[in-house]
């Protein structure tokens, strides 16, 4: 083999090489580079204490209202009720009254509930558009002691229409009134079974709470203790007897909502009867 013949296949041999380099390069044929899989940072989430169903203002909380729900921690502030901070559901609803209205899911928040030590759980109690009035009472007045929060009565009025004799009628102002307090008690205690209360809170409409105040002007108001009936018949109206004598009072028709029975008593102290000499 002659020096000519071997420089040919050398050259050869290198343009081989260099087209086979240049082939792999453009096919793409270079070992991939490891690239290393960073996973995302896990979300952050706290126990939060919501609604399980729409709750109305008024409406007392218990267990089986509310539920524990995962939310994002950069979304819960300080006014949330967390599982961290109470751990029992019984504890968080016990003596709790919803304040504001809460959609299903909604957190449970120290904005929208009111406890019962609070200075606004008698607002939260009360109906939509009712009204608390309190009345004056005694130990004669309130049933002896046995009304209590939540009971039903009947408020009457006594006044007087005659000096000579002495006649009183008493007739009833409102029907079928919610209690809500009696003095400072606001919640009917199992164990209690009288409450010796100087003050009754009733839950009015604007309209029954301007007859009560007018009915308080005119003469005392006593109580009566309706049953626990879940739907207490309705006051029948009873036709006034005829007045005995001329200056008796009227009954009471002004629209007021005051429901007068006409029933009158009366009372003659000292009086010495028999034919005269």
């Amino acid at each position: 083999m002659n020096m000519q013949r071997m420089i040919l296949l050398g050259v050869a041999i290198i343009a081989a090489a260099a087209a086979a380099f240049l082939a792999r390069g453009m096919l793409g044929g270079t070992a991939p580079k490891a690239v290393a899989m960073i996973a995302p940072p896990q979300m952050q989430t706290r126990e939060v204490l919501v609604a399980s169903a729409s709750l109305q203002p008024g409406q007392p909380l218990n267990a089986s209202l509310v539920r524990w729900d995962k939310w994002p921690a950069s979304a819960v502030d300080s006014t949330f009720i967390t599982q961290e901070t109470t751990h029992d559901i019984t504890t968080a609803t016990t003596g709790v009254v919803v304040r504001a209205p809460i959609v299903a899911g909604g957190p449970i928040t120290t904005a929208n509930i009111v406890h019962s030590a609070s200075a606004g759980f008698m607002a939260a109690t009360l109906n939509p558009g009712m009204r608390a009035v309190s009345i004056p009472i005694t130990v004669d007045s309130g049933a002896g002691g046995f009304i209590l929060p939540n009971d039903r009565v009947d408020l009457i009025m006594t006044e007087q229409v005659s000096d000579n004799p002495r006649r009183f009628r008493a007739h009833v102002v409102l029907g079928n009134v919610r209690v809500l307090a009696m003095d400072q008690t606001f919640k009917q205690d199992n164990d209690a079974k009288v409450v010796l209360a100087k003050t009754a809170t009733l839950e009015l409409s604007p309209g029954q709470a301007k007859a009560v105040i007018k009915a308080q002007a005119a003469g005392p108001l006593s109580l009566a203790l309706r049953p626990l009936d879940s739907t207490p018949p309705k006051l029948a109206a009873v036709t006034p007897a005829k007045p005995a004598t001329a200056d008796a009072a009227p009954a009471n028709d002004d629209g007021s909502g005051e429901i007068d029975d006409g029933s009158s008593v009366n009372i003659i102290r000292f009086a010495l009867t028999g034919a005269k000499r």
